[in-house]
């Protein structure tokens, strides 16, 4: 997991972010649940790669992180 994502209290006040951003990764929930594709997400954000996207994805499971 921490290959994908960070808690840190120094970062968005410890919201679980993309590791090596400061992106937090609800922003990617949120974006698919607006029918907007990771492609789309990951041009909005491109210091999150597909790899980390499509990770958390597979550790959330479906259930929103």
């Amino acid at each position: 997991m921490k290959k994908y994502i960070t808690i840190d209290p120094e970062i968005q006040n410890g919201q679980p972010v993309f590791s090596g951003t400061r992106v937090p990764v609800e922003t990617l929930f949120w974006h698919l649940e607006k029918g907007i594709s990771i492609d789309e997400f990951l041009e909005d954000f491109p210091s999150v790669t597909k790899q980390q996207a499509i990770g958390v994805i597979k550790i959330d499971g479906g259930g929103k992180f």
